[in-house]
């Protein structure tokens, strides 16, 4: 039996590590992950690297995944917590209404909140960065510091409920710490 379900958030061209890790790291953890986007479809997912010579990703296209739920649809009182994924997806579905209701609640909320790479995007949008400490790709910095957050360059930062790491090279150090979040979250039900 499930402690509870957690969302991942994606669309096309989220990045394959980045969600995946997390995925199956709620799994261990016996929590149900479920894949929310803006319809209910397969999405595609990408793979990034800075490759030697290059000073920019390389991608490369990747898994898909199917999304079990549109945001239209999300109660978030139903969810333990809230994972925002990177890759290039965040920049395209940072606009959708229901999106940024749904991300503004688990913030208001104090609701476990993980975020990697350009996952930064959607709580940025969503003005809930403001006076926060984050992680975040680097090119992402300025996206945050608009926003009103606060770019520390480390794998793992944990800011109250909001844990985040920059890339998916840094899902050993920082979603463990989502996890306990999540964990004492369950307690709570």
């Amino acid at each position: 039996m499930s402690r509870g379900k957690v969302l991942i958030i994606v669309g096309d061209a989220t990045e394959t590590v980045d969600t995946l890790y997390p995925f199956y790291r709620l799994i261990e953890a016996g929590m149900q992950p479920v894949i929310a986007a803006p319809e209910k479809r397969r999405y595609q997912m990408v793979l990034h690297e800075v490759k030697p010579g290059w000073t920019i990703t390389k991608e490369w296209e990747g898994y898909s995944i199917m999304a079990d739920i549109t945001f239209a649809e999300i109660k978030p009182e139903e969810y333990l917590g809230i994972f925002f994924s990177g890759g290039r997806a965040p920049e395209y579905i940072r606009e959708d209404e229901d999106l940024i209701r749904i991300t503004q609640w688990f913030f208001d909320n104090n609701k476990p909140c993980g975020s990697v790479c350009h996952g930064v995007e959607i709580p940025a949008r969503a003005d809930r960065v403001r006076g926060r400490k984050m992680a975040t790709v680097a090119k992402c910095k300025f996206d945050l510091e608009v926003c009103g957050g606060i770019y520390v360059n480390e794998p793992s930062v944990v800011d109250g409920n909001l844990v985040s790491g920059r890339t998916f090279h840094d899902n050993g150090h920082f979603v463990k710490h989502w996890i306990a979040l999540l964990e004492e979250e369950a307690k709570k039900r």
